[in-house]
């Protein structure tokens, strides 16, 4: 083990909730607020284990399908967005919504309608299975194709090589993307462009960020959930970046203390859906076993914030004031 005043922690900002999810777990927060428990929420809120059992603690009911929510009840959507068929579905069941889906998602559901009625096909870079890949997938079925990273490219078939466009999933590796537009581009040269980046800007800030530090460090810590896209893209731009090692964490007691075997410097950044608090509390863990703060990173400072859903805003204007 390194001595004392060797060791150090390398903390990468920006950390802590990205708009998106702040918008979403607040919406549940208001809705328990003013509706009272239970509140149905469609699939995890946000990607993360703490701030789940945070929410069921206060009345959140979480599901799968909207088929699990009484009819005539109020259920949220998550932040990863839905397909049209889900809105019908809940239609169907007289269900009240309340569509948190980060607004960032939002505008590659309004890119893939548009593309479609135009006539392209729209390669989407993403995940299988993800929900944010589901949701997107159902706003233009038959004009999309999954392009699971840069091996689906050499084998992705569309009907017309001049009029393909790519969109990719809002929380993946900004590397990992562009290397499959680049396998994408030399089989449909006229590929084009979205008009703007999709990937979430919370997503590749952090990406930045432990670029930043990672080749520094002999050990990198991710706090985030498993099932978070974009945590675990933090754990693999470390190890690609030259971090001896990375981890993803839910919190300080995940931390096997034999990860610190001859460790001096120890890189710490969370996912986009990560608490504040549970950053703090690793920050303490590594402080009581000799490795106290030495620097924060800082690629950028995250201002932007969005508006609450509209029906819940609509919802507390008209509420008369206790």
């Amino acid at each position: 083990m390194p001595q004392t005043d060797d060791r150090r922690v390398l903390l990468a900002r920006p950390r802590g909730y990205c708009a998106g999810v702040d918008r979403a777990v607040l919406a549940v927060e208001k809705a328990l607020d003013h509706y009272g428990p239970p509140v149905y929420v469609r699939k995890q809120i946000v990607h993360n284990v703490h701030v789940v059992r945070t929410l069921e603690a206060r009345g959140a009911i979480f599901v799968d399908e909207t088929d699990e929510v009484p009819e005539g009840a109020l259920v949220v959507f998550s932040a990863h967005g839905v397909s049209p068929v889900v809105h019908q579905e809940a239609a169907d069941r007289a269900l009240r919504t309340i569509d948190a889906t980060c607004p960032l998602v939002t505008k590659v559901h309004y890119e893939a309608r548009r593309f479609a009625e135009a006539g392209y096909d729209i390669l989407l870079i993403g995940h299988a299975g993800h929900e944010e890949i589901d949701g997107t997938l159902g706003e233009a079925p038959d004009r999309i194709r999954l392009v699971d990273g840069p091996e689906d490219a050499a084998t992705v078939q569309v009907r017309d090589p001049e009029k393909v466009v790519w969109l990719s999933q809002t929380t993946l590796s900004v590397d990992e993307t562009m290397r499959t537009v680049t396998a994408l581009r030399e089989r449909f040269p006229a590929l084009i462009d979205p008009p703007s980046d999709d990937i979430c800007y919370a997503t590749s800030n952090r990406q930045q960020a432990i670029k930043q530090i990672a080749p520094d460090c002999e050990l990198v810590l991710v706090v985030g959930s498993a099932n978070s896209s974009n945590s675990l893209r933090l754990v693999e731009v470390a190890l690609e970046v030259g971090a001896a090692a990375a981890y993803l964490v839910d919190g300080a007691a995940d931390i096997d203390e034999a990860w610190l075997s001859g460790v001096s410097t120890v890189g710490l950044t969370s996912g986009a859906s990560v608490p504040e608090l549970l950053v703090a509390e690793v920050l303490d863990w590594l402080a009581a076993r000799g490795y106290p703060l030495a620097e924060e990173v800082t690629v950028t400072e995250e201002h932007l914030a969005f508006a609450l859903p509209q029906e819940l805003r609509r919802e507390l204007r008209t509420a008369p004031s206790s």
